[in-house]
């Protein structure tokens, strides 16, 4: 059995170029995900296949080649840039005689130095009782298993039926917990509805300067670092900006090229704040060279969890580090589409709150609705949604309602409620 040192690792990266798209990863980001988790690469073993072999992944070759690096180095961790299968992990564990750490588990490590808030932390957590849950068997290969039926199992059987039933009721005991969370979540965004306050959710790439930006609309002083991953807890601020009412401004966890579903799955109550947002800052690295590539990963996610059909504005960030000027594009209707700034310098700034109070403007509709006296739930639940401006009732004893609110909230009521046409 090996040593698990906890901090300071010296660590061996492993990439392999695969034609497979879903398969292929990029280095340089791979690099940055280990500076993120605070390891030391000490050296970069690369390589190329076809297929990934079904016992190392690598090749037998490449794995000695890792092995020798791993002893020249005094390596305590190799770190490889692909998802690896509980039997690869276990079996490249025995080979090299040092511990080894798929993507995945990565970004899992990250995740949880990260986490700050008790939420986040429960989702961390359960994202990691998933992963470990099939990895069990790795941890324990110093003590005897032995095989055949009732009364042969050794002791290392009967500890890992063990770890299994404990980590599966942690499993269910963080999944309740995380109900709760959601539920409490979803009774913030009711109030909020009810007081038609519109929420502006910042999405993008990790890195890509969402935190930045954040800052500088809000005025808040979240962490910001260059890092992939540097904040992770969801954080809300009112905004005001001029002739428009209120918002709500929600920073969320950034997106990566192949975002591993147990970490989707576990912040989908932290990604609810997207899904059901009124509108979507899409924030993207303009200096990065793979913009076009990490936009489709973004989408994507968006489209995992639901988010795909709410609005967005493309807000190219970093603009200080190319040769572009700050500037916004419409499209044909004249909306706009994207802002080109740079949230650190603060150039652009003024045109991302001109669009968003101009968006908010044209999201509002204003004008007057006649209900008959039997219509008074409708009646209530204008008065609740905080739209009605004035009110009277006609020659006829029918009520007219002058009401103003979001375009979207008023296709809903249309839709659920029969809320007739404004006049």
């Amino acid at each position: 059995m090996f040593d698990r040192p906890r901090s300071g690792e010296r660590a061996v990266l492993v990439h392999l170029e695969l034609p497979a798209e879903q398969e292929r990863e990029a280095l340089d980001e791979f690099r940055e995900l280990v500076r993120s988790a605070g390891a030391d690469a000490v050296a970069v073993v690369t390589g190329r296949r076809d297929t990934p072999q079904a016992k190392y992944f690598v090749g037998s070759g490449k794995a000695e080649e890792i092995r020798a690096c791993v002893e020249a180095e005094g390596a305590e961790v190799v770190l490889f840039n692909h998802a690896l299968s509980p039997a690869q992990e276990r079996n490249l564990e025995q080979f090299l005689k040092c511990r080894v750490l798929d993507r995945t588990g990565l970004i899992l490590d990250i995740f949880a130095q990260r986490a700050r808030s008790s939420d986040g932390k429960l989702q961390v957590e359960l994202a990691q009782m998933r992963h470990i849950a099939t990895r069990l068997v790795r941890g324990w290969t110093h003590l005897e298993r032995q095989k055949g039926g009732i009364g042969l199992r050794g002791p290392g059987e009967t500890q890992l039926e063990t770890d299994r039933r404990l980590v599966g009721e942690r499993i269910k005991q963080l999944n309740r917990r995380l109900q709760k969370v959601t539920r409490q979540r979803e009774q913030g965004r009711q109030a909020r509805g009810k007081a038609e306050i519109p929420t502006v959710s910042l999405v993008g790439y990790t890195n890509a300067g969402k935190s930045t930006l954040f800052n500088a609309l809000s005025g808040a002083s979240v962490y910001a670092a260059d890092k992939l991953f540097a904040t992770l807890d969801p954080t809300l601020r009112r905004i005001e900006l001029p002739h428009t009412p209120p918002l709500v401004l929600a920073d969320t966890v950034g997106f990566i090229r192949h975002l591993p579903h147990d970490l989707v799955a576990a912040f989908r109550s932290t990604l609810q704040e997207t899904r059901e947002a009124s509108l979507l800052l899409h924030v993207i690295d303009a200096h990065a060279e793979d913009a076009d590539q990490r936009i489709a990963q973004v989408n994507q996610v968006l489209q995992e969890i639901g988010a795909e059909d709410v609005p967005q504005i493309e807000v190219y960030n970093k603009i200080d580090l190319t040769e572009r000027a700050p500037h916004v594009e419409r499209n044909a209707e004249g909306r706009i589409t994207r802002v080109w700034l740079s949230a650190a310098s603060g150039a652009g700034m003024d045109l991302l709150r001109g669009a968003l109070t101009e968006y908010f403007q044209q999201d509002r509709v204003h004008g007057w609705l006649r209900l008959p006296p039997e219509a008074g739930r409708l009646r209530a639940r204008l008065f609740d949604l905080g739209a009605v401006m004035s009110e009277r009732i006609d020659e006829r004893g029918d009520w007219m309602i002058e009401v103003e609110l979001q375009r979207r909230r008023l296709l809903q009521l249309q839709h659920s409620e029969g809320l007739p046409e404004l006049a």
